[in-house]
């Protein structure tokens, strides 16, 4: 097992030094200008920016305009650097470090993406197995509708039309932010103001991911149900319950698990439209506004963190094929 992870361990460092080489070349091909789209903003405020200027904001930005091959390659190195000192640089658009400013805002996109993933499975899941186990029956057919609703429907679409039913018309939740700035308020009151906040975005996560997870599990189930290991067991006389829940099931979660591996980064990387829509203060809000501005250090950092947390969502996924399935050897 430890020679496994020391392996796997060696292969992510690779996969993350070319992960890194890409980001940061097609981050500096971007069409959005940083320094470009700042001098607008000053010459639309009245004042006068000459080249001079411009030059020097070039150089302090560390964005030299038609620069070099080499020079772009000794950035990338300059970067590289920093970032196996774990130091992602500062934001242009925020003017913090952009580990700062991640830290700052992550908490709220993984507070609402792992209350959305546990209720996501708690439901997907068992109306999978439920599909799977009474095929073509009435449930089924409810369980394939909702699979395509929720496949189908965009979330900015959807979103609104939560906020609009649930917020503005029947006033049960506030529409948009985290908190009520009018109240002051602590403690139980707090989290609760925090609950009413992101009830409907939540809501809106959920309904729109469970249709895939739900077709899934419906797809492997029927497959593991044709099984000529589960025509044995209850050729032998065992209680359906026990084939569905004892044999079926188990193998059904070897594809759940790999499914898992892009579950780690999602819980991280934020619901960048569900966030625009409800103006949520979380780190894909946040990424969307330093992307448009064009960002480099923050959007270069923010994709580099989402490339380790795949990377140990793949390794963790891998690990997890042994606890499911006891034929799997790590070696």
């Amino acid at each position: 097992m430890l020679k496994y992870i020391v392996k796997r361990l060696a292969y992510a460092i690779l996969v993350l030094l070319g992960v890194s080489l890409i980001i940061y070349f097609l981050t500096r091909l971007m069409p959005i200008d940083f320094v470009k789209n700042k001098v607008v903003s000053v010459q639309t405020s009245g004042a006068t920016v000459n080249q001079e200027m411009v030059d020097a904001m070039y150089e302090a930005y560390g964005l030299t305009e038609n620069a070099s091959f080499g020079e772009i390659l000794k950035g990338y190195l300059n970067w590289l650097g920093d970032l196996v000192r774990f130091d992602l640089g500062t934001s242009f658009k925020y003017g913090i470090p952009v580990a700062e400013k991640i830290a700052l805002h992550m908490g709220t996109s993984f507070i609402i993406a792992l209350i959305a993933t546990v209720f996501e499975f708690m439901i997907a899941i068992p109306l999978g197995i439920t599909a799977a186990t009474h095929q073509y029956s009435l449930r089924d057919y409810v369980v394939t509708i909702l699979v395509m609703v929720g496949i189908s429907l965009p979330s900015f679409f959807f979103g609104n039309i939560l906020k609009n039913w649930l917020a503005y018309e029947l006033g049960w939740f506030p529409p948009l932010g985290l908190t009520d700035a009018t109240m002051d308020h602590s403690g139980f009151e707090l989290v609760l103001d925090y609950g009413r906040h992101v009830f409907i975005p939540i809501l809106t996560v959920v309904i729109l991911s469970i249709g895939a997870r739900m077709r899934m599990t419906r797809t492997n189930m029927l497959e593991v149900m044709n099984s000529d290991y589960i025509r044995t067991a209850r050729a032998k006389g065992l209680k359906e319950r026990v084939v569905i829940n004892k044999h079926a099931f188990r193998n059904t979660l070897i594809p759940l698990v790999t499914s898992l591996a892009g579950l780690l980064p999602s819980l991280f990387s934020g619901a960048i439209i569900t966030e625009q829509v409800f103006d949520l203060p979380g780190i894909g809000n946040i990424a969307l506004q330093a992307m448009n501005a064009g960002d480099i250090p923050f959007i270069m950092g923010y994709n580099m963190f989402l490339a380790v947390l795949s990377v140990i969502g793949v390794l963790l996924a891998d690990l997890m094929y042994a606890l499911v399935d006891p034929r799997v050897k790590l070696e």
